[in-house]
């Protein structure tokens, strides 16, 4: 099965890729719109006149993490058991390992979790370079998971290098 399979495109990759972030960007308007009661809640909390409460840092974190398990949930589960998420339906997608076998829960949870050492990266370096004014520098590094693919011979994205994964078109 792993020799007959083709290899999807980077573009068509890319592309699904960026049609993933706008469902995901629903999810997360869904998970703070269920969080706000929890978050906001208590005197602590400054706030002004007709404006949003500012989130102390305890309910930064927990937001944060809610989203990333709330991500993980979707992506772990859309991706395992040959699975397919909606824009993987659209743009043809299916994800296996290398050797052609559809994924279990825990490599994909895997993957999902590389899928973070692009934008965690941005964000340590956003913090180091914000007291240098270079702040704005560090968005660059949201991509490193896709310039991996500039680099490697299989033209992998690094989360599919490390997992051992990689997208097919689907028959």
């Amino acid at each position: 099965m792993a020799g007959m399979s083709e290899r999807a495109g980077v573009i068509r990759r890319l592309a699904a890729s960026l049609y993933e972030t706008l469902l995901l960007a629903a999810l997360a308007l869904v998970v703070g719109f269920a969080l706000l009661p929890v978050l906001t809640a208590g005197p602590s909390l400054p706030a002004l006149e007709h404006a949003l409460p500012l989130l102390t840092p305890a309910a930064q974190a927990l937001s944060f993490g809610c989203l990333f398990a709330a991500f993980g949930a979707y992506c772990a589960w859309g991706w395992s058991d040959g699975r397919r998420t909606l824009p993987m339906k659209t743009w043809r997608l299916a994800m296996e390992s290398t050797r052609g076998a559809p994924l279990t829960l825990p490599r994909a949870a895997l993957r999902y979790v590389v899928c973070w050492i692009g934008p965690g990266l941005a964000i340590a370096a956003y913090a180091a370079l914000r007291p240098l004014g270079y702040s704005r520098w560090a968005v660059a590094l949201l991509a490193v998971n896709y310039a991996w693919a500039l680099v490697n011979s299989d033209r992998q994205f690094l989360q599919d290098r490390v997992a051992g994964t990689r997208l097919i078109v689907a028959s």
